[in-house]
């Protein structure tokens, strides 16, 4: 009897403990049995070539890829595996550990190939913006993604108590790596120089953003003007400041510093993306966000996204041989070194895992290439798919058959098929005929037909990866190594979204919790980096993950 009497307290006692642990607020919840870091960084840096860490390695400062090079474990081999490598698919890869023809994002823009409409990664109708009176700004949600990413993951694992708060100038940027139960997306508007959301998030912004807001930081930077870092004549691993590549500023003759930002400034705040200042800004907002979301400042690991979109507008205008993304790069260093100290003074060195990557990298400009004796050349798209639909036409009698190239697949134009009661199988190889013999051209795959092509197998993989039946065209065009789709007319600047390693190696780093402090030859994928964290942190990968951990960066020792 007695003893029944004890084991009824100890009972009684056992559940009053777990009922009171339930019910404390998430500040007084101790995590005590499963160790993981308060907070988790994603850092994407937008086109991003894996080089740029050993480029102007010798001109960083010691706290910020050096730091991450030095402290943490970097994959020297990371690439992407799939086409086209652009922004909306490389964030969704990295978030989701999956590719697009599972997680849908097969572009930045795609054609729906049932309708022929054209649809945007992150358009969505049902919602309205938050922040601005630009309608279309923040019509925006994650809804087209297929899949979750290990930002839900990590909701569901600690029952929506982890808050999860993404931020990039781009609205892409912010929407896909937040998944679809994100705390918060938060982009740039320049028409505004806000930054917003959509009714899908909130329907209003909390009060310390609209303080953020309020302070008119787009302003104050651009009256800074863009002027280099360093005496320009110190950039040795660029081109003259002068070099034919480069696009201009609108209003500036010549592409050279300084750039008087102050004097566009009565022409809109957009243009802050466009330098270095739209880095720093998004730098500011997610040490804000640290602060007064209190990310970090308990036990319940919280998920901080960014990306830093303005590398990608500076390297299409510049190309990434211009002084203008050497100083990019050396500010956007300076920019991580004060960005990781304030994680160790809010967060505590040690208490949080960064990692670092990019959503694609970057071609040469074909003109300096050409210049410098390497083969290349530009494939001219939009002349060759007009001679295209002139031989479909003489063949098949109906205009407009092949309606696209976006993407580098050739899509359809299945209501002309249709109405005109065309074969389909025909109008494919009368196609890829065609193509195989267009300059630049190294294959074409009828794509329901890839296993029988007789292409690499590494390019049959990226393909099918890359190919998703709703959203994808049918025929896919690779190009010979340095070529790319666009004009010749248009020969400045720079380009991605081929399988060309110049696109496709990108950097991948891990530091601070959890985290081994070396580097690995060994191949690994984009679609790796969600399964290492979500392992790193013991929950679920994402329900379409494909991407195997890497191991080789975790400390093991954490129990």
């Amino acid at each position: 009897m007695k003893i029944k009497i004890l084991f009824s307290a100890l009972f009684l006692l056992s559940s009053i403990s777990i009922n009171a642990q339930q019910n404390k607020p998430k500040s007084q919840v101790k995590s005590t049995d499963i160790p993981r870091p308060k907070l988790v960084v994603g850092i994407m840096v937008d086109q991003m070539r894996w080089d740029y860490l050993y480029r102007f390695y010798e001109r960083y400062s010691n706290g910020g890829f050096k730091r991450m090079l030095n402290e943490g474990f970097s994959c020297e081999n990371a690439y992407i595996n799939y086409i086209p490598s652009v922004t909306g698919i490389g964030h969704t890869t990295v978030y989701t550990g999956s590719v697009p023809a599972i997680h849908g994002i097969t572009g930045n823009d795609w054609i729906i190939q049932e309708t022929g409409k054209t649809m945007y990664c992150a358009e969505d109708t049902t919602v309205s913006t938050v922040g601005s009176n630009s309608k279309s700004a923040g019509q925006m949600s994650p809804k087209n993604m297929l899949v979750t990413s290990m930002t839900d993951e990590l909701k569901l694992a600690t029952n929506f108590r982890s808050k999860v708060i993404s931020i990039a100038s781009k609205d892409r940027g912010a929407i896909l790596p937040g998944g679809h139960t994100a705390n918060a997306a938060y982009w740039y508007d320049g028409s505004s120089g806000n930054w917003i959301t959509s009714t899908f998030y909130m329907d209003k912004l909390p009060d310390w953003l609209i303080n953020f807001n309020n302070q008119k930081y787009p302003e104050k930077y651009l009256k800074q003007d863009w002027n280099t870092l360093y005496p320009i004549e110190t950039y040795i691993q660029s081109t003259k400041d002068d070099a034919p590549y480069e696009g201009k500023f609108a209003g500036m003759d010549r592409p050279t510093f300084p750039v008087k930002t102050s004097e566009m400034l009565k022409n809109g705040l957009g243009i802050l993306t466009n330098t270095p200042h739209g880095s720093s800004l998004t730098l500011d907002l997610a040490k804000a966000a640290i602060d007064n979301e209190g990310l970090g400042a308990d036990a319940i690991t919280d998920f901080l996204a960014i990306s830093v979109s303005s590398p990608d507008y500076i390297g299409h205008q510049f190309g990434p041989n211009s002084v203008e993304v050497e100083d990019t790069y050396l500010r956007l260093d300076r920019d991580l070194a004060t960005f990781f100290n304030h994680l160790d003074s809010k967060v505590g060195k040690g208490n949080y895992t960064v990692f670092l990557s990019a959503d694609h990298a970057v071609q040469h400009n074909s003109a300096y290439l050409a210049d410098n004796k390497i083969n290349t050349g530009v494939f001219e798209s939009s002349n060759v798919l007009k001679q295209l639909n002139i031989v479909l036409e003489e063949e098949f009698k109906a205009k407009n058959i092949a309606k696209s190239f976006s993407n580098y697949a050739v899509s359809l134009n299945y209501e002309a098929i249709k109405s005109n009661a065309l074969n389909e199988s025909a109008i494919k190889n009368t196609c890829i005929a065609f193509l195989k013999k267009q300059a630049g051209v190294a294959f074409v795959v009828d794509i329901a037909n890839v296993q029988n092509a007789t292409i690499p197998a590494v390019y049959k993989e990226k393909i099918i990866n890359g190919y998703h039946p709703e959203r994808s065209g049918v025929i896919q065009i690779v190009l010979e190594p340095s070529w790319y789709s666009g004009s010749s007319q248009r020969s400045t600047g720079a380009t991605h979204g081929t399988m060309n390693p110049a696109d496709t190696h990108i950097p991948m780093v891990f530091m601070g919790w959890g985290i081994k402090q070396g580097k690995t030859n060994n191949p690994y994928n984009m679609t790796d980096i969600a399964p290492t964290i979500t392992g790193l942190l013991r929950i679920q990968e994402p329900n379409g993950n494909i991407g195997r951990a890497v191991n080789e960066a975790i400390n093991n020792n954490l129990d």
